[in-house]
């Protein structure tokens, strides 16, 4: 029973890193379809670059909070490592604010983008897929940025981890 728990709970803390990895792989392997398609068949696919958006905005930003998480964003720490400890504290705290309050806009923003497609009922053009369901991923990978982003900063046991 532990271990299914467990299992259960390493799908649930990586999901977001399993639904980019499954749209990469369809993506891969969608386009090499595609490659074949066009120019050994010669009857290419109608709808492929909009399969490939698609996957893109997926890949992109369902990996988001994974990189979070695993602090595979592009810091430039080596200024801030100059200065006194306390120093580092307070510029560590404005950059959690700051981090904060950019996610935060980011996601209203979203929500906002997808209203306007809810109220104008904007489909892809080819497959006729809602663009919310396309864009959707977007305000869901926010809200798990900020809980990636301050897990890691504070709930970390690692040394880089809290405080």
């Amino acid at each position: 029973m532990y271990k299914k728990n467990s299992l259960m709970k390493q799908i649930l803390m990586n999901l977001d890193i399993i639904v980019a990895s499954v749209t990469l792989i369809v993506l891969i392997v969608l386009t090499f379809l595609g490659v074949i398609m066009r120019y050994i068949v010669g009857q290419p696919f109608t709808w492929m670059e909009e399969v490939q958006l698609f996957c893109m905005v997926w890949i992109v930003f369902a990996a988001g909070g994974a990189a979070f998480r695993t602090r595979n964003h592009v810091a430039i720490e080596m200024v801030v490592e100059m200065f006194p400890e306390k120093v580092q504290k307070a510029v560590a705290h404005i950059v959690d604010v700051i981090v904060l309050l950019v996610i935060a806009f980011l996601f209203y923003c979203s929500i906002r983008f997808i209203n306007v497609f809810m109220a104008n009922g904007r489909t892809s053009s080819m497959l006729g897929i809602p663009m919310q369901v396309q864009y959707g991923i977007a305000p869901v990978s926010y809200i798990l940025m900020i809980i990636s982003y301050f897990a890691v900063r504070y709930f970390s046991e690692d040394e880089e981890g809290g405080e």
